[in-house]
């Protein structure tokens, strides 16, 4: 007997079979269904989280009074259901202060700027259309206002427009995060409209060697120490952050001041998509298809589930579609520019203020090829593939032959078919 799984890669899915015997076990996240047990549709989620925002007025009365007015958005990479969330945000402002300047800056934070197509996709062409929509950019040294000094001993240089609006809103979604905890909240500040030598400190390789820098963490985290006190430094006074389901649709929504609503959304999400590990010696894991596989430097997310429930020595097998290729140019200069052993040695050595951008994702990868062989199933061409430390396969079944000639054919295997939707507990 076999049992067929369906895994995310780029906008479609890759069916596989499992012999049954070889199966250790799937790790999935209960259906978020069974969590909205009202059967709410997004919309309705939404419009109740901004009528009963956590630790804060509604936003329509803290938009009363003020002029200008920022909403903090984010980019491409993210699966945030901006063409429902936005609409409702501008409705619950104009419903307070119907004469509001409002901008709405896109979080790219080191990312490319997102091109027009790209925004109709995401908000809506009518919305595009009708709306200021500014496209963050971290490399210019013109467009910040330094905050002062955060616990990282970084500067905090944040997007002017953000700064100098009468009212700082955000909107995102949480989801776990490798080295932050948890994504939203306080990331669309930081690192979302910050400087690139803001950013890159907050990312230094001592910061993100911490062990407290997982998943699942908040608490002495230090990288989420940084980023909730530039959120507060910048005043950003109001978040909407929703939890999405399997399909990616909206499960749950959260309004209010941002360290309170964004730690709600954390606890809700934690106990929904926390799952016990089970270990095997061969683990395959995805970053959940599109928009977070786009290119490789997203991968570390899907990667670190697979590490919290693999056995010591055992086989990874990576499934990305990685359409963009291999992602920043710091990132893909450094994957193939040594052996993980040297990328460690390298990176451990780099002062936080002297940090490279995008080194993080290089000092993951290096910190688990120096542990476990992975094999990557990807568009990325095998020579690549090679140069940067990994295994090539073409398709899961090959990587999955590789693996049992690396570890037995009696090896079981443990599949997380999306990678980023679940938190493994360690047994």
């Amino acid at each position: 007997m076999k049992t067929t799984l369906d895994l995310p890669y780029d906008k479609q899915k890759i069916r596989i079979e499992i012999d049954n015997h070889r199966l250790a076990g799937i790790l999935v996240p209960p259906p978020a269904s069974h969590r909205n047990r009202n059967k709410k549709s997004g919309q309705e989620l939404v419009k109740d989280a901004l009528a009963h925002p956590i630790g804060s007025v509604r936003l329509r009365e803290l938009a009363r009074d003020k002029h200008r007015i920022t909403i903090i958005t984010s980019d491409h990479t993210r699966a945030v259901p901006s063409a429902i969330t936005l609409p409702l945000l501008l409705e619950e402002i104009r419903s307070g202060n119907a004469d509001a300047d409002i901008t709405i800056i896109v979080a790219t934070g080191l990312h490319r700027g997102m091109t027009k197509e790209e925004m109709n996709t995401k908000f809506g062409p009518e919305l595009v259309s009708r709306e200021r929509i500014v496209n963050h950019d971290a490399f210019d040294p013109n467009g910040f206002i330094d905050l002062g000094i955060l616990p990282s001993g970084s500067k905090c240089e944040i997007n002017t427009l953000a700064i100098e609006a009468d009212l700082l809103v955000a909107e995102g979604f949480i989801e776990p995060h490798f080295f932050a905890g948890f994504s939203g909240g306080r990331k669309s500040v930081l690192p979302g409209i910050a400087s690139q030598d803001c950013v890159n400190i907050n990312h230094s390789a001592k910061a993100i060697a911490n062990l407290k820098a997982s998943t699942g963490i908040l608490d002495e985290n230090p990288i989420h120490e940084d980023m909730i006190t530039a959120a507060r430094m910048a005043k950003l006074a109001f978040i909407l952050n929703v939890l999405l389901d399997e399909h990616k649709n909206i499960s749950a929504a959260v309004a209010g001041e941002v360290d309170q609503a964004h730690r709600l959304g954390c606890s809700w999400l934690q106990d929904a998509i926390g799952i016990d590990a089970i270990n095997s010696d061969i683990v395959i894991t995805t970053n959940g298809g599109y928009p977070l596989d786009q290119n490789l430097y997203q991968c570390p997310k899907g990667l670190a589930t697979a590490l919290a429930t693999a056995n010591e020595q055992a086989v990874i097998i990576l499934v990305a579609a990685c359409r963009d290729g291999l992602g920043g140019e710091n990132f893909a200069t450094m994957m193939r520019s040594g052996s993980p052993d040297q990328l460690m040695e390298r990176i451990l050595a780099t002062p936080p203020e002297k940090t490279v951008s995008e080194q993080w994702c290089v000092q993951r990868f290096a910190e688990a090829l120096q542990r476990y062989p992975i094999i990557l199933v990807s568009t990325i061409d095998a020579e690549t593939v090679k140069a940067m430390g990994f295994i090539h396969a073409d398709t899961v079944e090959e990587a999955l032959e590789h693996a049992y000639r690396l570890k037995g054919e009696s090896a079981k295997v443990t599949v997380i078919p999306d990678g980023v939707s679940v938190i493994v507990r360690s047994m």
